[in-house]
């Protein structure tokens, strides 16, 4: 490792150190967190910062955001340091490139906690609604039939009886409540 150091220029060398640290480290958080470890964010060396009221799933703060602005800040340095005359352009660019990892590390975090949204179907959640009938319903409780109904842009077709009159297909109906995983509907 000394050979591949030798004669190279400190701040080189520096943005090398920091490169190879933080991608393996990085490559460990991954590792940890495809595989369900918990510590998949590493130590557990996040910052206590008051975020009442914000909407941020994570810590702007953490050691997994410092991985990944050193990861693209010391990469950035090195990949560029032939390029860029001034050392100091190339400090500033370097930064800029870790900051937008951070960022892009948030776009992506946001994209996937947009999957654990709970879209399971609830029928309680029909109570209220207006569907129309398919199949026609005999009155009184005499007997079943069935309403088409949408929620949540999906459309359900569901049993159904009503207290009232008999209704007919393509009747528009309201849900009155649900009994024995039947919705109670009447006529609008």
């Amino acid at each position: 490792m000394n050979a591949f150091f030798e004669g190279m220029p400190s701040l080189l060398q520096g943005f090398w150190w920091v490169a190879i640290i933080t991608s393996i480290v990085f490559l460990i958080q991954t590792i940890l967190t495809f595989t369900g470890g918990h510590g998949a964010d590493g130590i557990n060396a996040d910052f206590d910062g008051d975020l009442t009221g914000a909407d941020a799933p994570f810590q702007m703060f953490s050691l997994r955001n410092l991985i990944n602005f050193l990861m693209g800040f010391g990469w950035t340095g090195v990949a560029f340091f032939r390029t860029v005359e001034s050392k100091a352009l190339l400090v500033a660019l370097a930064a800029l490139v870790g900051i937008f990892f951070v960022l892009l590390f948030f776009f992506v975090i946001r994209q996937i906690m947009k999957l654990t949204e709970d879209n399971t179907f609830n029928a309680e959640r029909l109570i209220g609604r207006s569907g129309e009938v398919y199949l026609t319903i005999p009155e009184n409780k005499s007997g079943v039939g069935k309403i088409q109904i949408s929620y949540n842009n999906t459309s359900h077709e569901l049993t159904a009886v009503t207290e009232g009159e008999r209704l007919l297909s393509g009747t528009l109906v309201k849900v009155l409540g649900i009994e024995d995983r039947i919705l109670i509907v009447t006529k609008i």
